[in-house]
């Protein structure tokens, strides 16, 4: 174990309320915007104010959504017509995202959106009540222009104070304890000594305690979390500097750094980190089991075992970078083969549990003939449920790829690892149909740092309801067609799914445009060409399942078992015709 970095960072509310919080300083009127939580803010104004400063403290962090939050009664409303900030450094719609829930948090009143404002960096907010009362605001965004750790320009939500009184006039950038702790901790990353190849660690750990709670809101899955928005940053700031150090694209998902880890939880007391390397770990979590076909939550790794194990077929196995075994099941049977897999990102978990629902019917059928992975991952699974015990409502994009950091599907090379396991199923099954049950954020997903929308994955920064993707080989076009139009239209079927797809595609047009996806039977879909497959058919499903528990992963798994089965049986009927 080696420590690159440890720091403790002084509040900037502290370092307010010790440079303002005093008798000399009455009459000073002070406005500052910062990475805190609404009630470390409103009890340091509370302070100010005992001293004669006149103090307002603003969130930084999606500075609109949180004036609506702090400063309007929301009740009364009749009609809201916002006029969002455009900026050449941004993308068009940037700040528009970053109002996002906040047409589903005003009630029955009507609420517009356009593009344009009279101030650089500003909202201007028309408020109209229902009686009668009109009112305007202008709603500050501070942002600065900068460049991030592999040098492209960037226009991020930073810290910001207005002060007038106490012998000056000033108006300008804060860098807040926020900023400094993710600064100062990449900076000490990107200057260590990793030497010249990947993996360059085993575990790269990235402990951070943060004095900031989160919000829930009353929409669906959201929750205004500056811890998680910090996990993501470090994350994906992180690979790309590892990609440019290894002079790969941006972007590469065959990059092996090693298990990077940020562990960002709530803490009392200043900001703090401390970054070190760590060996690989190799335990897991224990918990009670769950009945699989109404589980909650996520299972443990030794349920996912058994679950398996009640399958009836040839075992075989692989082995991830850290020593767990990934554990498949080969049904052979008359029907033509189909294979299933999960888990392969494995902070999305319904499909583990859809996929072991899905084989537990097909093996009761006579005929049936498949290959089921149900957890590709394990190590990535093993972080995801390290992580949930501090924060269960946390995306934890950590455990997306393997120990090794990369995405195991395009693994190359000897070692392949848990890449073993799919090479296996495609060589004993020969199926032609492969059904990837995959999932996405729940919840928005933010880099604040980093120009708020995360690069690479623009398209999955707000949910949008349950996708379907299927890639085919050439000449494949016809039967894709029809696999797309079969699922789809027995999905129909599946109780509250086409409603909840309509709710949240709507939603999600409202900030982000028209999704410019094509509508099959209700539901998104993407369909292309693709000749990376060994399986002529590849059926990738996306739900949106990162960080619910309860009903709604009820409903999550239960659309991805009922995907699996309507592709399978659709794929036998195909089959005989074709």
């Amino acid at each position: 174990m080696t420590t690159i970095f440890a720091a403790t960072f002084e509040r900037t509310l502290d370092n307010l309320l010790v440079t303002y919080g005093r008798e000399v300083a009455r009459g000073t009127k002070l406005q500052a915007w910062l990475f805190n939580d609404v009630a470390s803010r409103k009890a340091a104004e509370e302070r100010l104010a005992a001293f004669g400063v006149e103090a307002r403290l603003h969130s930084a962090y999606k500075p609109l959504l949180h004036f609506f939050l702090e400063e309007v009664d929301r009740r009364d409303l009749r009609l809201v017509v916002i006029g969002y900030p455009q900026h050449e450094n941004a993308a068009q719609n940037r700040f528009l995202l970053e109002a996002y829930p906040l047409a589903a948090m005003v009630g029955d009143a009507e609420i517009r959106f356009k593009g344009g404002s009279s101030t650089a960096l500003t909202y201007d907010v028309a408020l109209t009540f229902s009686d009668g009362r009109q009112e305007k605001h202008v709603v500050f965004a501070p942002n600065r222009i900068h460049a991030d750790f592999i040098g492209e320009t960037q226009l991020s939500p930073t810290g910001w104070i207005r002060v007038d009184g106490f012998g000056s006039l000033h108006d300008g950038h804060l860098e807040t304890d926020y900023e400094q702790l993710f600064a100062g901790a990449m900076r000490a990353i990107v200057d260590h000594a990793w030497g010249d190849r990947e993996p360059y660690f085993e575990e790269l750990n990235i402990r951070v305690g943060l004095p900031i709670a989160d919000l829930r809101l009353p929409v669906g899955e959201e929750t205004v979390s500056l811890l998680e928005a910090l996990h993501e940053e470090f994350y994906f700031s992180l690979l790309e500097v590892f990609q440019k150090r290894s002079d790969r694209p941006i972007g590469d998902r065959g990059l092996q750094p090693g298990q990077i880890v940020p562990e960002v939880a709530l803490a009392a007391g200043d900001p703090a980190v401390i970054v070190e390397t760590r060996p690989l770990q190799q335990s897991d979590s224990e918990a009670a089991p769950q009945r699989l076909q109404t589980a909650e939550a996520p299972l443990t790794l030794a349920q996912i075992h058994a679950e398996l194990a009640a399958i009836n077929g040839d075992a075989f196995t692989a082995t991830s970078r850290a020593g767990r075994t990934v554990r498949a099941r080969y049904r052979q049977g008359t029907d033509a083969a189909v294979m299933i897999s999960g888990g392969q990102h494995a902070n999305e978990t319904s499909g583990i549990v859809g996929a072991l629902r899905a084989a537990q019917v097909l093996a009761t059928r006579p005929g049936a003939h498949f290959t089921i992975s149900p957890l590709e991952n394990p190590d990535g699974y093993a972080v995801h449920q390290r992580l949930r015990a501090d924060n269960p409502a946390h995306m934890h994009h950590a455990a997306r790829y393997t120990a090794l950091g990369d995405d195991l599907e395009y693994r190359t090379g000897a070692a392949l690892h848990e890449r073993e396991i799919r090479l296996q199923a495609e060589r004993l099954s020969g199926a032609q149909l492969h059904l990837n049950l995959h999932g996405y954020p729940a919840h928005e997903w933010t880099r604040p740092l980093s120009g708020y929308v995360p690069r690479g994955f623009a398209t999955w920064t707000l949910p949008k309801g349950f996708l379907l993707i299927l890639r085919h080989h050439a000449g494949w076009e016809g039967r894709a067609e029809h696999l797309l139009e079969a699922v789809t239209g027995r999905l129909q079927a599946v109780p509250e799914l086409l409603a909840f797809n309509s709710r949240q595609i709507a939603s999600c047009e409202t900030y982000a445009g028209e999704i410019g996806l094509r509508m099959v039977n209700g539901f998104a879909c993407m369909i292309s060409c693709d000749e990376r497959h060994v399986a002529p058919l590849t059926l990738i499903t996306e739900y949106p399942d990162e960080t619910i528990y309860g009903a709604a992963f009820v409903a999550g798994h239960t659309a991805q078992m009922q995907t699996v089965l309507a592709a399978y049986d659709a794929f036998q009927q195909m089959m005989a015709v074709f």
